[in-house]
């Protein structure tokens, strides 16, 4: 729980946007259209569950459509409002600005608990939310295209899709109304773990970044560090997976929502997620010690804390015990303004939400692309790529032989030469080049202007610059 007398999560939105703005040569006009929600749509319907009519009340919210189609997931949660939602849509819009993708922002939410409801409930109450939203254009593959969210995946984007397609039998672009889906249902290879692969990318941007190293006081690789990851989700879970067996970081530190685990010698994510998918429960692992009060290894010693869950976490009544010198923001809005005050002057760094978690909207972007082009990434140029590379590899070796120098290739090169790239080596590729892109944009404005001094700013300067440049070119 945040202290009362902190701002909520959309002031912490306003105050942050507030603050970029500044700094900008904008008119007061444009200030206002950039930083107001264009429209929130409350729907309230019953579903017979259980032998009566239960009522439930969900949100759709459109930031801004200086690009079109809007893109936002839709979360399931029992804290979802209004505010929350017209939040994280302002959220997409500068998320979405600052990684170069064609969309404005949007946000859903259904106030509901998914955990108190059987799959077959879930997929009555998860349709007639959609038909909802369907029948106002609110699901559109050219206007309004959701995504998974807290508490959703994708079966429930499944779900939707499969409704939109009933309703709309001639679009042929039908599939294209919402991205996250399974790979069988017109999703595209690597959406699941996106997000998390994205939090990856963005601290190997950061750590190619010998000046924000400095400014963090870190040096040398990520081998090594101790990373605390709060959240063991999809999110989480992947970007620790892939930090600790891919780069060599040690996750010290898992926190959940009913406890902490905790090593100094480094936990098996892997060995974790599987616990807890079995148990429902971070609760009896057996290999590391349990802290039932979790959210205190917020605190913890480490080089790296990635708050991966919720927004709040680190608020006014904990910044000034937080020890890692880099933050990086897995969850939306896991720092309010006010702690993110505490923390810059602590000279804590900061890498923001709107840059950190943008893997998952930036690989929806290719599944969207992938579901209008009605063709898988890599099927029309990997075994021409194959072919051309075999081509190399026969001329080496021939030379090699022609010449008696005994010559030979490496152990495994042929195998990973020759083979070409399939769809998720492409959109891997795509994130990476995406992540190291904006990060740069980034940091010429962090680095470049003695009136930023944190890359939050920067990260808000970049994208409101091309909303605002959008906007003009509309000739708003």
């Amino acid at each position: 729980m945040t202290p009362s007398n902190e701002p909520s999560f959309r002031e912490s939105v306003d105050l942050m946007y507030t603050r970029a703005v500044a700094l900008m040569d904008l008119s007061p006009g444009l200030e206002e259209k950039i930083r107001v929600c264009n429209a929130t749509y409350t729907v309230r319907f019953g579903v017979r569950l259980r032998g009566k009519i239960h009522t439930f009340t969900g949100y759709r919210s459109v930031h801004s459509e200086h690009m079109e189609p809007v893109k936002g997931g839709i979360r399931y949660s029992l804290g979802v409002n209004q505010d929350e939602v017209e939040a994280l849509a302002a959220l997409m819009t500068y998320k979405c600005s600052l990684v170069e993708a064609p969309f404005g922002g949007s946000k859903g939410g259904l106030c509901i608990d998914p955990r108190e409801y059987d799959e077959h409930e879930l997929e009555l109450i998860t349709r007639r939310f959609a038909y909802e939203l369907i029948k106002r254009d609110l699901i559109n593959p050219a206007q309004n295209v959701p995504a998974p969210d807290m508490g959703t995946g994708e079966r429930e984007m499944a779900w939707i899709a499969d409704q939109y397609k009933r309703m709309n039998t001639t679009d042929i672009n039908g599939v294209a109304c919402v991205t996250g889906k399974p790979t069988h249902a017109g999703g595209i290879q690597g959406r699941t773990e996106a997000t998390g692969r994205g939090v990856q990318y963005a601290l190997h941007a950061f750590f190619r970044d010998p000046k924000g190293m400095k400014l963090a006081g870190l040096t040398g690789e990520l081998d090594g560090k101790r990373v605390v990851v709060q959240g063991l989700g999809n999110v989480g879970y992947h970007a620790a997976k892939f930090l600790s067996e891919e780069d060599g970081c040690l996750i010290t530190a898992i926190i959940e929502r009913d406890g902490a685990l905790f090593d100094d010698k480094g936990l098996d994510v892997e060995q974790v997620h599987q616990w807890i998918t079995k148990h429902g429960t971070i609760k009896g692992y057996p290999k590391a010690p349990l802290d039932p009060d979790g959210a205190k290894l917020l605190e913890a010693e480490c080089e790296v804390l990635i708050p991966a869950a919720m927004e709040g976490v680190i608020n006014l009544s904990n910044a000034d015990r937080i020890r890692a010198p880099l933050i990086v923001e897995a969850a939306n809005g896991p720092v309010t303004a006010g702690a993110d005050e505490i923390l810059r002057k602590k000279g804590t760094v900061i890498i923001p939400d709107m840059y950190a978690n943008a893997g998952g909207v930036t690989v929806s972007y290719f599944e969207w692309v992938k579901n209008l082009s009605h063709i898988r990434f890599g099927r029309m140029q990997r075994r021409q790529e194959e072919a051309r590379h075999q081509l190399v590899v026969d001329e080496l070796e021939r030379l090699s032989a022609d010449s008696g120098i005994g010559w030979q290739l490496s152990p495994n090169f042929k195998d990973k030469y020759l083979r070409g790239a399939g769809e998720l080596e492409l959109v891997r590729s795509g994130l990476d080049d995406t992540m190291q892109t904006a990060y740069q944009s980034m940091a010429e404005v962090w680095h470049g202007r003695d009136d930023v001094d944190d890359l939050r700013t920067a990260a808000y300067i970049c994208a409101i610059g091309k909303v605002a440049a959008s906007y003009r070119a509309k000739g708003i």
